[in-house]
């Protein structure tokens, strides 16, 4: 008979150890670098990619010597192709250069942080050539949440989470079976706007919305966070990565950021994941599942923290969040809408078009004006459900668009 300890060290041989890193030159990608750098020879860098970030991108190229590099934004492949000149690296260049590194033979796991519905395309050509997707962008599992995790079943493929609240709650599922879970609580840092008031809402600004008081990420994820938008997504996320009713999930204020997210189940037992604000550890736990191995995160002393709070959200400064449960009830295109109006409108914001204060009417004015649509990778198949998801998709920015543009007032 094999031992336990037999079958362990069998789980480790067959782990996934060659990654493609998309969307390296972010913070998420940043630090998938530093977790691989500290596991050690075990794990390599196949493939990076960035959009537009060429010097980024060169640098990383000769630190990690990957095989294959991309730039998705096509008018800066002369240069990253004369600053890698010397490299032994191929270089790719356009938006489907993404979908052709994610499903190459030799990825073993394919971590995707690439910002907005371009993370879309690769994330489902992972899913559909059987890699483990290790998937930190949101949008995804957002506006198409059944197509990725249908063709995952279907081609034996895992999807990981990266997100620290949806590696929390998957941590802490290891504990029952989805049959015996109450609820799920997703925490919120609550952003820079956690005690702010209707007032207050009308009047911020850029800097003040950019001033995050727990993490550090770039602007526009900065900006979801300031309107909760970000957590509106991570309701959708985990009714479709963990099959859960969008009823029993919950979401909390937690200022200390140290509960990344909670378990109740039936019995009343409430499991929990703390750990340092620290986002290596979940990119970790994701590329070495399902072993825990000694990396770059510090350890949590309790004793140092003192206390830990919790308050629920006020939903009439955070009207995203309610938002978030209709979209889900609603299902269908409306998702795609949700996402798509919200990058527009953020957009628009950084760019000094809108108020902060407009942004979730902007979102919500496009949902009440869509005729949702609803699609099954069953039956209408995964090339026609993405069509369709990108047809939306394109909608919903352009009503933002011209929206802003007429209205001085939206």
């Amino acid at each position: 008979m094999t031992s336990h300890k037999e079958n362990f060290d069998r789980i480790l041989e067959l782990m996934s150890r060659t990654i493609a890193i998309l969307g390296s030159t972010g913070s998420i990608g940043k630090n998938a670098l530093r977790v691989v750098d500290a596991l050690g020879s075990d794990y390599s860098v196949f493939a990076l990619s960035a959009h537009s970030s060429v010097e980024q991108l060169a640098e990383q190229a000769r630190q990690h010597k990957p095989r294959f590099i991309a730039i998705t934004d096509s008018n800066y492949e002369g240069q990253i192709r004369e600053l890698v000149g010397d490299q032994p690296v191929e270089v790719l260049a356009g938006p489907e250069s993404l979908a052709e590194i994610a499903q190459m033979p030799d990825v073993d796991t394919v971590l995707t942080a690439v910002v907005g519905a371009a993370g879309l395309s690769p994330a489902v050509a992972a899913v559909r050539s059987g890699k483990r997707l290790a998937i930190a962008n949101k949008e995804p599992l957002v506006i198409a949440g059944e197509l990725l995790t249908k063709t995952a079943e279907q081609n034996g493929s895992t999807i990981l989470p990266v997100d620290s609240e949806h590696s929390a709650i998957w941590q802490a599922l290891r504990s029952g079976s989805s049959k015996e879970v109450r609820r799920i609580i997703l925490t919120a840092s609550g952003g820079p706007f956690r005690k702010a008031t209707t007032e207050d809402i009308r009047n911020v600004t850029l800097e003040q919305a950019l001033a995050h008081p727990v993490w550090d990420m770039g602007p526009k994820i900065t900006i979801d966070s300031a309107t909760m938008m970000n957590k509106a997504f991570e309701i959708i996320e985990a009714h479709w990565l963990f099959d859960i009713a969008v009823e029993k999930i919950e979401v909390l204020i937690h200022p200390e950021s140290i509960v990344h997210s909670l378990v109740e189940f039936v019995d009343g037992s409430m499991i929990a994941q703390l750990s340092e604000p620290d986002m290596c550890l979940p990119i970790q736990y994701a590329l070495t599942y399902p072993a825990r191995i000694a990396g770059v995160s510090k350890g949590l002393r309790l004793e140092e923290i003192g206390q830990l709070t919790f308050e629920k959200p006020n939903l009439e400064i955070f009207r995203a969040l309610t938002l978030a449960y209709e979209v889900c009830r609603i299902g269908g295109t409306a998702a795609v809408v949700f996402n798509a109006a919200n990058e527009a409108a953020v957009e628009a914001f950084l760019a000094g078009g809108i108020k902060f204060a407009d942004i979730v009417p902007l979102i919500e004015y496009c949902l009440n004006k869509h005729e949702v649509k609803h699609f099954s990778p069953a039956r209408d198949g995964q090339a026609q459900c993405l069509e369709e998801i990108l047809e939306v998709d394109a909608w919903a920015r352009n009503e933002v668009k011209a929206k802003v543009q007429n209205c001085s007032n939206v």
